[in-house]
């Protein structure tokens, strides 16, 4: 007890606050030590071990220090009620409760979302991939015929091109009284190759052109076949079953000479019309017919022309000038153009036409023969071949001619030539494409040098100069070139060769490895001009080839029509073939063409090839527009004057239109009121 009397006036000096000790009280009490340290703590004697000063007691003695440290499960003050350490587990049961409802709303919002992804992942489609996009369709034996048709379009809505072409089948049934034989249609599955639908048709195909007639995004795709006599039907795309067909009494006096072509709407039914060249048994008789393009039937009577002409026969092809003017390109061995108000007026038999066809050309019509007949004289010097090239910087297009010497560039808009090239042997189409930086359509040509040899020349479009060539063995007559255009305004160009050899510094002859019945399919590309890509090689004869675009995986896909090797007594057969461009880069055989500073590694051209991407290419162009203008074309505005707004650096300013003409629903031309020139916009 004496020592338990000192501790306790030792702990009240310290602790003024616990008031006057009464040594009496406390010795007879019965309250242990640890009570008494317990009352001390609560009055605020000692808190957490530290005096009010903020100084540590030091323990008398191990035994103090080992009853401190022991634990006190039961703490309750006089007056009955609960100590601290109770309300700490109420707080501690509150705080367990708020993480039982975090982690519950957690996982029901974590199954939600699981739920949701797994129903948009089995209810929602993934779109069509192509992955390796290579191919090959047997078809059987065609039984003749000497065109090729070949067609790409989406015929089924999957964004994938499907092929269409034509064949003519056995001539067995031609013994039967059967002057022709019978022609298949067919459509296959630009997926997989499978067959979507199929058709016959009486005679063979000459075209088959695949477009919207219609304006507007519901339009449904109508597919045009051109027979090689007097067929000419409209087929839906979708289902392949027939639309309409022109009935064969109109062309009583000719046959069909070319493909159709498709002409502005003329008769005001929403509809484009079109125009087809009949040719009769004398060459200089020459006949257009407009046909309505929903119904068939003839937009007014024939109209004959008495040409004379030595050599092919050249378009029908439609040429607008940045006026609006339509004129049809047409000749034997040369270029003629004729308006298309000059047709229209005579097949109505009346002397007023519709106001989109009263616009003329002024550079056109001061080329008017001097006796001022309807033919306008474009280009007279052996023309072999026409076609239509986009011009640079401009919507219009030029018209680029191959003759029996030359290949001549003539500009769109008054006729002059741009440049000429003097060169030989050249019977293919060129084909176009950019190959130099200037972003201006060259040509790849294909010309034949000797017996069993060709050389391909690249020529720029805004020289006429040459930029590459090389000369290489192939026996294949005529095989066709295409091109790709790449996101960065790049062409791709492909073309058919025999098996190439290491070539020689000092040589320009190049000696294939291989048989001539193996022919390889090449790739050209700017940026590596010394190194030829070899992509697929095949034993048959490729008589027709596109390429189409996937614009899903930015990729192009190469499709093929080829006859096999045929044998006496059994007619060859017939081979349609897809390949992907993106995945034959990185499967394709390097050749080397010649030793190049520095020296080109395989993996830096893999990592080269493996980024390229395909986009569509603006090639085709009908005169100022890429696409053949569609209904109101020419058509002047009834409003004299037109308000047009225009912002420019983020400021709007509005001009008076004096003159407004309407070329499609892209385009149309517009007169300020303070020029004296029309003006060509887009939108």
């Amino acid at each position: 007890k004496d020592h338990m009397l000192q501790r306790a006036i030792k702990i009240t000096r310290q602790s003024p606050d616990l008031g006057e000790y009464d040594p009496l009280t406390q010795a007879d009490s019965d309250e242990s030590e640890d009570d008494l340290v317990l009352n001390l703590q609560k009055n605020g004697g000692v808190k957490n071990g530290k005096s009010p000063l903020g100084e540590v007691p030091e323990p008398d003695s191990d035994a103090e220090i080992a009853e401190a440290a022991k634990p006190h499960l039961s703490e309750v003050t006089t007056e009955g009620y609960p100590s601290e350490p109770l309300g700490g587990l109420e707080q501690k049961a509150a705080s367990s409760l708020v993480s039982y409802v975090r982690t519950s709303v957690f996982l029901l919002t974590l199954g939600i979302s699981m739920i949701l992804v797994l129903l948009c992942a089995f209810l929602i489609p993934c779109p069509p991939r192509d992955l390796h996009s290579t191919w090959s369709r047997h078809l059987g034996s065609q039984g003749g015929g000497d065109l090729s048709p070949l067609e790409l379009a989406d015929v089924n809505g999957d964004g994938l091109r499907d092929v269409l072409l034509s064949f003519v089948m056995s001539r067995n049934g031609s013994a039967v009284g059967v002057s022709r034989p019978a022609a298949n249609l067919v459509c296959l599955s630009g997926m997989n190759g499978s067959t979507l639908w199929s058709s016959l048709l009486p005679e063979e195909a000459r075209d088959i052109t695949c477009l919207e007639l219609m304006p507007g995004s519901l339009a449904e795709t109508i597919c045009l076949v051109t027979g090689t006599h007097k067929m000419l039907s409209a087929f839906n795309a979708t289902s392949g079953k027939a639309i309409w067909t022109l009935n064969p009494n109109y062309l009583s006096n000719g046959t069909l000479a070319a493909p159709v072509v498709v002409l502005p709407d003329l008769d005001e039914d929403g509809v484009r019309d079109l125009v087809v060249l009949a040719i009769g048994e004398l060459q200089p008789d020459l006949c257009f017919l407009l046909v309505s393009g929903r119904t068939g039937n003839p937009v007014g009577r024939p109209v004959k022309y008495n040409i004379v002409g030595v050599g092919n026969l050249i378009g029908p092809q439609v040429y607008i000038t940045t006026n609006g003017a339509v004129y049809i390109l047409f000749g034997f061995g040369n270029i003629q153009a004729v308006a298309l108000r000059d047709i229209f007026v005579q097949a109505q038999n009346r002397d007023s036409s519709p106001p989109s066809l009263q616009i003329e050309e002024p550079e056109w019509e001061k080329r008017r023969s001097i006796n001022l007949s309807e033919l306008i004289d474009v280009y007279s010097d052996g023309v072999e071949l026409l076609q239509m090239v986009k011009a640079p910087d401009s919507n219009c297009s030029n018209l680029l001619i191959t003759t029996r010497q030359s290949l001549v560039l003539l500009r769109g808009q008054n006729l002059t030539p741009y440049w000429a090239l003097r060169l030989q042997g050249l019977r293919s189409q060129p084909t176009p494409g950019y190959f130099t930086d200037d972003q201006t359509l060259d040509f790849l040509l294909q010309i034949q040098d000797g017996v069993g040899m060709k050389k391909m020349m690249v020529v720029d479009g805004d020289s006429g100069s040459v930029v590459w060539s090389y000369r290489a063995p192939c026996h294949m007559k005529e095989t066709p070139a295409t091109s790709a255009v790449t996101s960065d305004q790049k062409s791709v160009f492909l073309f058919w060769a025999e098996g190439l050899s290491a070539a020689s510094p000092n040589s320009d002859i190049i000696l294939g490895t291989e048989p001539p019945s193996l022919h390889h399919l090449y790739l050209l590309h700017p940026a590596f001009p010394s190194i030829l890509l070899d992509l697929a090689n095949t034993t048959g004869t490729v008589t027709a080839s596109e390429v189409g675009i996937n614009d899903l995986w930015k990729d192009a896909f190469y499709v093929t029509r080829t006859t096999g090797p045929s044998s006496e007594g059994h007619p060859a057969a017939l081979v349609v073939s897809k390949l992907s461009l993106r995945w034959a880069l990185m499967e394709g055989q390097m050749a080397q063409l010649q030793e190049s500073t520095p020296k080109i590694g395989r993996g830096e051209l893999r990592r080269f090839l493996s980024r390229i991407k395909f986009v569509e290419a603006p090639y085709e162009v009908s005169g100022c527009r890429n696409i053949v203008p569609l209904e109101g074309l020419g058509q002047i505005l009834p409003i004299p004057a037109l308000s047009l707004e225009s912002r420019q650096n983020g400021e709007l300013s509005r001009v008076l239109c004096i003159k407004t003409v309407v070329l499609d629903q892209h385009c149309f031309l517009w007169m300020p009121s303070d020029h004296e020139e029309m003006i060509l916009s887009c939108f």
